[in-house]
């Protein structure tokens, strides 16, 4: 009975998407569908507009599965490192206004940093052999996730201390989570390779140190409330929260209940990492504003330069994927994509929770496609490219 129930609200709901699609969208509605009927994902908003034009706006399936509760367009999402744009523009704002250069060492600012050690075997843990960092960790360092610092999350001893020490522990603020990364040893030398980090953490603590606010105050003040959006911030109203959608897990292949999702209220650590919730009409506006070269709805956040700045390749010769790089807080494509689909100047990133977007400056164009299910797999997100430039190809 329960199934058949959850079933009817599927093909009643998607019918009506499908109702309000293009036929350009046909098989990424069938894409969709596929992983819900599938058990990929539970449910998704997808959001995607060229020009100042809305090609395609839907909610499929399922925010609360067992419930038999419809993904609604104004559901709210754990971000997860979808937080780190957002961090990396408050952070740049700053940057505009004199509190720093990109080159200074973060050490200048946060003592804790000074004296940094690396890892001689990241296998062995916190407590292996390090030798001294060969030189000061920069800002720009921070913003690329070029320092060294690790997230946690590759599976090493030295990963699974540095989770342990960061999202595992009890943190009053980011100043003491900042702390702990600080007495942590480093995977790489500064400026050795790329590797994916808590680094913005540092921003976090960044802001707080240098506009006299908590980071999110700052964000609420000079983002959130110039852009109007309005269901995005560390906490929610009761209204908000209850519009919270479920986080799913795969257990043994089968979609499943995540009794370990974060609640949407009373949360006391702002990070740069993580922690924002938000709806994909409101993560739309950011896009927008980016989009615009740092103005939106008659309000400038940043600089087109400094835009600009941000989403320019800083690896240098560093390593990184083929045809990728990775400017301040962006991923980016350094060249079309091997399939033909994209754009190079394309910048993008995602969450943890498998939510995703980009925006392509060339075609006036961005895309948001949110869900909550982990573990993460960015075959959702590459799905979520391939099908909207072969949308808008269709034109």
């Amino acid at each position: 009975m329960k199934s058949s129930l959850l079933l009817f609200f599927f093909l009643v709901f998607t019918s009506f998407s499908v109702a309000q699609t293009a036929s350009a969208y046909a098989d990424y509605e069938a894409y969709l569908k596929e992983g819900i009927a599938t058990g990929q994902f539970a449910g998704a908003v997808t959001l995607l507009e060229q020009k100042g034009k809305t090609l395609y706006r839907a909610a499929h399936g399922f925010a609360d599965q067992e419930a038999g509760k419809p993904m609604q367009q104004d559901q709210v999402f754990h971000l997860m490192s979808m937080t780190k744009p957002i961090v990396a523009v408050a952070f740049m704002m700053l940057y505009e206004e004199g509190h720093f250069q990109l080159d200074d060492k973060v050490s200048d600012y946060l003592p804790a940093f000074k004296e940094l050690r690396v890892a001689k075997d990241p296998n062995v843990g916190k407590d292996g052999e390090t030798v001294p960092a060969t030189a000061p960790v920069t800002i720009r360092q921070v913003l690329s996730h070029t320092a060294g610092f690790s997230h946690g999350l590759s599976g090493t001893n030295l990963d699974n201390d540095v989770a342990r020490a960061l999202y595992y522990a009890p943190h009053e603020n980011i100043a003491s989570r900042v702390q702990a990364l600080a007495e942590l040893p480093l995977t790489y030398q500064p400026g050795e390779r790329w590797f994916y980090s808590a680094s913005p953490d540092i921003e976090a603590l960044l802001i707080e140190k240098f506009s006299g606010q908590t980071v999110a105050e700052f964000l609420q003040q000079r983002i959130f409330d110039p852009l109007g959006m309005k269901d995005t911030g560390y906490n929610l109203t009761a209204e908000q929260a209850a519009r919270l959608a479920k986080l799913y897990k795969i257990v043994d292949g089968k979609l499943v209940n995540d009794p370990m999702q974060m609640g949407a209220m009373g949360n006391k650590v702002f990070g740069g990492t993580h922690g924002l919730l938000s709806t994909a009409d409101d993560y739309a506006k950011f896009c927008r504003m980016l989009l615009g070269n740092g103005r939106y709805a008659g309000k400038r956040l940043l600089k087109k330069k400094t835009l600009e700045l941000m989403t320019q390749n800083h690896l240098g010769d560093i390593p990184y994927s083929p045809g990728q790089g990775f400017g301040l807080g962006f991923g980016l494509d350094t060249a079309v994509p091997e399939d033909g689909l994209g754009a190079a100047g394309r910048y993008y990133w995602s969450g943890a929770y498998s939510t995703f977007f980009f925006v392509d400056p060339a075609n006036q164009l961005f895309a948001i496609l949110m869900t909550q299910r982990s573990p993460y797999t960015g075959q959702i997100g590459d799905a979520l490219r391939k099908h909207v430039y072969q949308a808008i190809s269709k034109k």
